[in-house]
């Protein structure tokens, strides 16, 4: 799993960007990324736990989990 700091979040769409801490590349948050957590929205400055996925050539983020116990 990767760790990453929410650069901006939209929650009318879902749509995002996280700051990986690896090497501070910029990936997609994408709708529906949410749908296994208990949270509903994300706000800036955020640190998240979650999967990188390979959609196309274009690395975007599933499984957002928050926190230390993975919620």
């Amino acid at each position: 799993m990767a760790q990453g700091v929410v650069k901006s979040y939209d929650p009318n769409s879902g749509n995002g960007i996280v700051v990986l801490d690896t090497d501070k590349s910029e990936v997609y948050l994408q709708p529906g990324s949410l749908k296994d957590s208990i949270f509903r929205t994300l706000r800036q400055g955020q640190r998240i736990n979650f999967e990188v996925t390979d959609i196309e050539g274009v690395l975007t983020i599933s499984n957002v989990k928050i926190g230390q116990g993975g919620y």
